[in-house]
């Protein structure tokens, strides 16, 4: 479910696979390979992509559908 949300969110933002992948310091190959579920995507990651997208991991993992974070607005 979350390489779905990978996606969505990568194109939201208008973005290629190689921007995401300048981010997280890997290759395209491999974010490629998260996006569509062939290999885990390593926590660091995850958070790093959390705090771009500025929602929370359990969005990413699909632990729920609640996109926008609640920061004490």
């Amino acid at each position: 479910m979350y390489f779905q949300r990978l996606r969505d969110l990568r194109e939201d933002r208008d973005m290629n696979q190689t921007q995401v992948a300048a981010l997280l310091f890997t290759s395209q190959t491999v974010y490629s390979r998260y996006e569509r579920g062939f290999q885990t995507i390593p926590v660091e990651h995850l958070l790093v992509l959390a705090d771009f997208y500025d929602v929370s991991v359990d969005y990413i993992l699909g632990r729920t559908n609640i996109k926008e974070l609640n920061r004490g607005k």
